[in-house]
């Protein structure tokens, strides 16, 4: 009986983001004989330690204030202390450690040692590059990357979600000779029929009907590309919709975005707030005349597992990250003026047959390399390897 502990996504079932989305996926399409144990966030004092147990799942919340750009910080050191007495109070065996993030990198000597000492292994998966993400000022990103550092020198086995990000791992440090392994994200493949309950969704939300809009996932930061695709969107002759699902809190970068370009002086773009329903998004993506995927830090992101299986036309930011999913089934925009403008203007005469040609291409992807089956297959491999 393998013990699988999972520490740095917010939690089990969570409506937020990438990490969240893998560990619920990951177990939930998870068929051996393992335990999972899940540090679950919560910011409400009377839920803390509080264990919710079912056949295969232990949630363990553990209680962190609203401490803005620290939580995830001190929620991973919290989660780390808390699984060290766990294991060591109940005797578990074969435990590997999940370590989502590199939040916490020169802690983990100690980490390393006593769960060591406990028989226990520690897997990394660093994400993406998060030294290279725009909203940190120099001396945050220098912490990012010293934190690497000793996230990668302090763990059995490191596992990324991009190949690109594994050749840079496995360049800048292989002094430290770490094994390691490439494993993306999954997604599902399933037909979807848009009904008229979706269609009502539409007409309701978003003023108009399927097919007629173009379709944005992300969370409201600079390196997703907003400002140019808003700004490039505007520019276009398209009379389809812009809708961007995010959450749109009032922030400093929603402000300096509205001033930036003046969006709502546009009445094609809508931005409605976040969607949390799995089902509902599935089939406004499947219904999206096309999926404008702005992400330009981070590896494999599963908002673009999840277009490509669903959306038939996906145009993404060119990075490497990117490139490396969507291969030549996608078409590409950069920072240059007018690039993402010049392809909306050209998918105005796009044919029936062209789109559809898009979208095999797509989900052969999915097929082949990002479904969840593979996904545990290759988790399951290195399990049995450590």
């Amino acid at each position: 009986m393998k013990n699988i502990i999972m520490i740095g996504s917010r939690g089990y079932n969570f409506n937020y983001g990438g990490w969240e989305t893998f560990v619920k996926e990951f177990i939930d399409n998870n068929h051996d004989n393992t335990n999972f144990y899940i540090a679950n966030l919560v910011q409400e004092k009377k839920l803390d330690k509080k264990i919710t147990k079912t056949k295969k799942i232990e949630i363990n919340n553990i209680y962190v204030p609203k401490l803005g750009f620290a939580t995830m910080f001190t929620f991973t050191i919290m989660s780390f202390n808390y699984f060290l007495r766990y294991i060591k109070k109940n005797k578990l065996k074969n435990c590997i450690i999940i370590s989502l993030g590199c939040k916490i990198g020169p802690l983990m000597p100690y980490y390393y040692r006593k769960l060591h000492k406990m028989g226990a292994k520690i897997i990394m998966n660093p994400d993406g590059l998060e030294w290279k993400r725009e909203k940190w000022n120099w001396l945050i990103k220098q912490c990012f990357k010293i934190s690497e550092r000793y996230s990668i020198k302090y763990s059995d086995y490191v596992v990324c979600d991009s190949k690109e990000i594994k050749a840079y791992i496995d360049e800048k440090y292989k002094k430290y000779k770490k094994r390691s392994k490439f494993i993306a994200y999954g997604a599902y493949l399933k037909k979807d029929v848009i009904n008229e309950e979706i269609k009502k969704y539409i007409k309701t939300n978003f003023k108009t009907k399927p097919y007629e809009y173009y379709l944005v996932v992300a969370r409201f930061v600079p390196e997703n590309n907003l400002e140019i695709i808003i700004k490039e969107f505007m520019k276009s002759k398209t009379k389809k919709k812009l809708i961007i699902l995010s959450n749109i809190e009032k922030n400093k970068y929603y402000n300096y975005l509205l001033e930036k370009t003046n969006f709502t002086e546009d009445n094609r773009i809508f931005l409605p707030g976040p969607v949390y329903n799995q089902e509902i998004l599935r089939k406004l993506r499947v219904a999206a005349f096309a999926y404008i995927h702005g992400h330009s830090a981070g590896g494999t992101n599963p908002s673009l597992l999840e277009a490509l299986s669903a959306t038939d036309i996906n145009i993404l930011f060119d990075v490497p990250y990117n490139k490396e999913v969507g291969k030549k089934a996608t078409l590409y925009f950069n920072k240059d003026e007018n690039s993402l403008t010049k392809i909306i203007n050209s998918l105005e005469k796009i044919t029936d047959k062209e789109k559809k040609e898009y979208g095999k291409l797509n989900k052969e992807i999915i097929k082949n390399e990002y479904t969840w089956d593979i996904v545990e297959d290759k988790y399951e491999e290195l399990f049995n390897e450590l």
